[in-house]
């Protein structure tokens, strides 16, 4: 498994439901990684498409947006994190917003999921965040807390398991929270629990290239989730660069 303690900087580019045999030739083509600057650049495309990443390795470590809370079984479907050991996936993210919105994910399942990653020693990026409503009602935190303390595995610690906070109302919006307010959210992950104090937590949420560096020279922001901006190269290598 990776240690998460060699790397400085974290840049997870999330593809969701995009991309195709030629786009992913041209884009592996013009993605820029310096690894001797010590970021991490990990590409989670969909599950159909791993094999054509591992095809045209670079820099960068591969990574899924998903997985199964089970091993083996009659799970039409599925995907186990055992299979994706076995193909040399990295990370995956796991717990996100989507997941839980449109596939009714609990907390309870994003643990499950969590610790079948690291059994199988793959970085789970195990995705919190909060509702427009939540936000408005003040309950950014209680929220946050409870994805956290029901949805991280006791196997977990900083070397291997890191956060993402994404709050669900700047998903694909272009609406961002204010520096000050990521980093005061960032800060208040922190002091939820004594063992999360040193975690990896990354920002996500309409990053792009304008608005990142800004995002991550918070001293406890530890990287990005980056999804609609990760399917443009150009933004991506400014990004990352």
């Amino acid at each position: 498994m990776i240690n998460l303690s060699e790397f400085s900087i974290f840049f997870i580019a999330n593809w969701k439901l995009n991309g195709n045999l030629s786009f992913i030739k041209e884009y592996t083509q013009l993605l820029k990684v310096n690894s001797s600057n010590g970021n991490c650049v990990v590409i989670c495309p969909t599950a159909i498409y791993l094999n054509n990443f591992k095809q045209n390795e670079g820099n960068y470590y591969l990574g899924a947006q998903d997985i199964s809370k089970y091993e083996t079984g009659a799970f039409t479907g599925e995907i186990s994190s055992k299979s994706l050991n076995e193909f040399g996936v990295n990370f995956c993210i796991v717990g996100h917003s989507e997941r839980r919105q449109y596939f009714n994910e609990k907390n309870e399942d994003v643990k499950e999921k969590a610790t079948k990653l690291l059994e199988n020693e793959i970085i789970p990026i195990i995705c919190v965040g909060e509702t427009l409503e939540e936000k408005k009602n003040n309950s950014t935190l209680d929220v946050i807390s409870n994805q956290i303390l029901k949805g991280i595995p006791s196997e977990s610690n900083e070397q291997n398991t890191i956060i993402a906070y994404e709050p669900i109302w700047a998903i694909g919006t272009g609406l961002t929270p204010s520096i000050e307010e990521i980093d005061i959210i960032h800060q208040s992950i922190r002091k939820i629990n004594n063992k999360i104090s040193n975690y990896k937590i990354i920002y996500g949420g309409s990053v792009n290239a304008k608005n990142s560096h800004d995002i991550i020279s918070l001293s406890d922001v530890d990287g990005a989730l980056i999804g609609g901006a990760s399917l443009k190269i150009d933004d991506f290598n400014k990004i990352i660069g």
